[in-house]
Order: C-alpha cells, then sequence, then structure tokens
C-alpha cells in the first residue's frame, strides 16, 4: 500500500498530508502536515494571512493492528492583521484531527469517552491499558459531560435518597416520573439543598417521594403548591410488611388448625439400621487393646506387676485387671463405656419421633429398648433436652413461614406454583384475618 492510499485510510476527508511512517519499538509514527486553506483568528474571526512559524504537535490516535499510534502533526501559526484584535499570533486546529489543548486525535476522544460512560474509571483504564490506548482514570473521568439540566422542573418529579458510600454519605436523585429519565443529582439529602433545588427550577405540579422528613419539609418551604404523593415501591414495601405483620401475629391459629387435623400424613419413622456385630474402632478400644498387649508382653519376660505399673503409668489394680481379664471383656467393657456410641445408630429414629410429638424419654427408651438399645434411659433423655434446646415445639406439619405466606399474597396470581396455590388457600381456610389481609392486598 502506498503513502497516499495509506493517507486516505488514516485521514479521510481531512486537510494533511502524510509525509513517512516509522516505526519505534512497538510504537507506530506517522509524520504529517497540516495543508488546509489558513484558518480564522477564534477572537476576531479574521482570515489569517501571514505565516509566523510552524511547530511539531503529538497527537495520540486509535491503535492500529494491536500497535500503539502516534501522529506527529506539523501545524502553523499564523499573525492576526486586525489592529483591534487582541491576539497577535494563533495556531491553526486540523478539522476532524485537532483541537485546542488536547494531545489525542478527536476519534480517540469519542472513544476514550465511550469506555467512559460504559465502565467508568478504574475498570476503563484496565480495558484501555489492554487496547493499547494510553489513558487513566482520571482522564477518562474528565470526558463525561454532565447532560444539560433545564431551567423548569417536570411537572411530575420523583425523589429518592441513595448511597455515595452506604452509612457515611448519601446522595439525593431527582426522575422525570412521566419520561422516567434521570435529571439531576445532588450531593445529599438536605431538606436546605433540595429547597434550593425547588427553587432554581420552579414548574413542579406533583412531587412522588418517600416518608423521609427532610424531603417533607423543602417541599412544604419551596414548592408548597405541590402535590405529595408517596411512590408505588414504598406503598408496595409498606403493604408487604402490614402483611408480614398480620401473618406473625395469626400465626398460632394455622398452628391449631393443623394441630387438629388427624395425622395421617405423619411419616413412618425411618428404620433402625442396627450396627454390624465388628467391633467400633474407638480411641478408648484401641487403647484397651495396646495396653492388653504391653502387659502381657511384659509379663511374658518376668516382669512383677509394680513394675509394670511404673512402666506404662498405670495403677497396679488396673495391671492386675488387664493380666487376669481375657481380651475379650475388657473390649466390650471399653465399648459399653460409650453410650453415645450405643446410641449413634438410634438418633434418626429419636429424631423422626420427637418431630412427630413423642416428647417423653421413658417412652422413647422403651421404644428403642425394644429394637436393641443397650444403653441407658439418662443417655436418651440427655439427647431429647438437646432436642428441644436447638428445636421449636414440635408440630406434626410444618407451619409456613410469615415471610412465605407474604411472599406468597405479594407476588401476581399467575406466578404461583399450584402447590403454592394450595398452601395458600389452607392459610385462608385457617385464619379469617389472614384472608382479609390477602384480599385487601389483591385489590
Amino acid at each position: 500500500m502506498g503513502v497516499g492510499s495509506l493517507e486516505d485510510v488514516l485521514f479521510p476527508e481531512i486537510d494533511v498530508r502524510l509525509e513517512q511512517v516509522s516505526f519505534a519499538g512497538e510504537m507506530l509514527i506517522l509524520e504529517a502536515a497540516a495543508c488546509g486553506p489558513p484558518p480564522r483568528c477564534p477572537e476576531c474571526r479574521a482570515r489569517g494571512r501571514r505565516v509566523h512559524s510552524s511547530y511539531e504537535r503529538g497527537l495520540a490516535e486509535r491503535p492500529l493492528g494491536g500497535q500503539k499510534l502516534i501522529v506527529r502533526l506539523r501545524v502553523r501559526r499564523f499573525f492576526c492583521d486586525r489592529q483591534s484584535c487582541k491576539r497577535r499570533t494563533f495556531v491553526e486546529q486540523v478539522n476532524g484531527l485537532s483541537e485546542r489543548y488536547r494531545r489525542s486525535s478527536l476519534e480517540l476522544k469519542q472513544w476514550l469517552r465511550a469506555v467512559a460512560i460504559e465502565l467508568g474509571g478504574r475498570a476503563g483504564e484496565r480495558l484501555c491499558r489492554k487496547l493499547q490506548m494510553a489513558a487513566g482514570r482520571s482522564r477518562l473521568l474528565e470526558l463525561l459531560e454532565a447532560p444539560p439540566v433545564p431551567e423548569r422542573a417536570p411537572r411530575v418529579l420523583g425523589v429518592d435518597e441513595f448511597a455515595f458510600r452506604r452509612g457515611r454519605r448519601y446522595g439525593t436523585l431527582l426522575v422525570d416520573i412521566e419520561t422516567g429519565r434521570p435529571i439531576d443529582v445532588l450531593p445529599d439529602r438536605t431538606s436546605e439543598t433540595f429547597a434550593a433545588r425547588l427553587s432554581d427550577h420552579p414548574g413542579v405540579e406533583i412531587i412522588c417521594r418517600d416518608r423521609a422528613s427532610a424531603y417533607s419539609r423543602a417541599i412544604k418551604e419551596a414548592a408548597p403548591h405541590a402535590l405529595e404523593v408517596a411512590d408505588r415501591w414504598h406503598l408496595l414495601q409498606n403493604l408487604s410488611s402490614a402483611v408480614e405483620k398480620t401473618c406473625h401475629q395469626h400465626r398460632a391459629c394455622l398452628r391449631k388448625r393443623l394441630e387438629d387435623e388427624p395425622d395421617t400424613n405423619v411419616p413412618e419413622p425411618p428404620p433402625i439400621l442396627l450396627p454390624p456385630p465388628v467391633l467400633p474402632r474407638t480411641s478408648m478400644v484401641e487403647w484397651t487393646r495396646h495396653c492388653h498387649a504391653d502387659v502381657h508382653r511384659l509379663l511374658e519376660r518376668g516382669w512383677t506387676i509394680s513394675a509394670i505399673g511404673r512402666h506404662l503409668g498405670l495403677d497396679r489394680k488396673t495391671v492386675r485387671r488387664f493380666k487376669n481379664t481375657g481380651l475379650d471383656v475388657m473390649l466390650s467393657s471399653a465399648r459399653d463405656r460409650r453410650p453415645n456410641g450405643v446410641l449413634e445408630p438410634f438418633k434418626p429414629y429419636l429424631i423422626a419421633r420427637f418431630s412427630a410429638g413423642a416428647t417423653s424419654g421413658t417412652r422413647l427408651f422403651q421404644e428403642i429398648r425394644e429394637r436393641g438399645y443397650r444403653g441407658s434411659v439418662q443417655v436418651v433423655r440427655k439427647n431429647l433436652a438437646a432436642l428441644r434446646a436447638s428445636t421449636a415445639d414440635p408440630v406434626r406439619v410444618s407451619v409456613p413461614s410469615p415471610r412465605k405466606i407474604t411472599g406468597w399474597i405479594m407476588r401476581p396470581r399467575d406466578t404461583l406454583t399450584a402447590s403454592e396455590t394450595e398452601q395458600l388457600e389452607q392459610v385462608r381456610l385457617a385464619c379469617p384475618d389472614i384472608a382479609r389481609a390477602c384480599d385487601l392486598a389483591r385489590v
């Protein structure tokens, strides 16, 4: 591709003459010169006639082929011959390429502004670094321009707060309700700032707000004739809170109705899987096995009971017991000293019976004893005490939570599943007050 064709690609319809293309590492450098007609003075608009001098300025351009592109543009400085003009000289600007005080091309500026709008500062800076466009977060944010704010307020104005930093600093967002477009952002949520904004931009007829007292004071001060209404989101939130409060107050009605129903839906307790006859390898069993082997090994060497006790750190009575008792008996005794281990296979059965309403320790002890339990009743009662400490009053069927019932009421009917619809009908039958709240919420 020749210089002429490259010039048409890089500078289409721009008064620039491409003179040289060179590479400097990973950077592509284009040397060009402005060749358009003499420009006009920016002060008096008189066309320049005499060239004062020329100089070279560097412009960052959009990357080309994955390489950073720099344009070294030679521009002319002209005299302003009008005597009444304060400016003596001025520099020409190339339309579509350069502007005053800018070290990047106009096209690159548009690219950077688009990145700043979509991603903001830090994320935009990371993307520009990958795209070979030199732009820091401050430069990107400088390219953002605030939209023009109309002199008069919209007819229906929406007001709500938002957090710059939650719990520390808040601002106020103003929205045109009829068009759904934001129109301004205030730096805080005080009544003075909002009142000043209403005074500077009159014309509002309806103000849609939440229940913040600061906004109410500002409206009464700066726009007393405006009609104040609550916004839809806060109305729905308040309605949802009222419905949930009603469901909390009448939760006992649901429990009473469900407890009065026949317990045909109570599941049968799961079958008990008794442990296999193999002895569990617990720490106590292993310690008993090793001590029995050590005592008998030292006895075979001729050690006395006192010497074995001092060597193993055991009492003489314990050594004598290991000497005179068989290993099977000792291991069985070690297993029986772990009542919780004996209860472990029966815990699923106890949990199922406790959830079904059986809370008597003696009764449950008799039931699991008939099924093979060999521990004591105290272990069963201790386990039941733990269940009572971490579980509410046992019920035969679960009662829907107030939040879940509120969700069924507040959601559109066509979004509920068949099961949710059936459960809501059961709740309505169980409590007339909740049914009334449901009817009022769905009006």
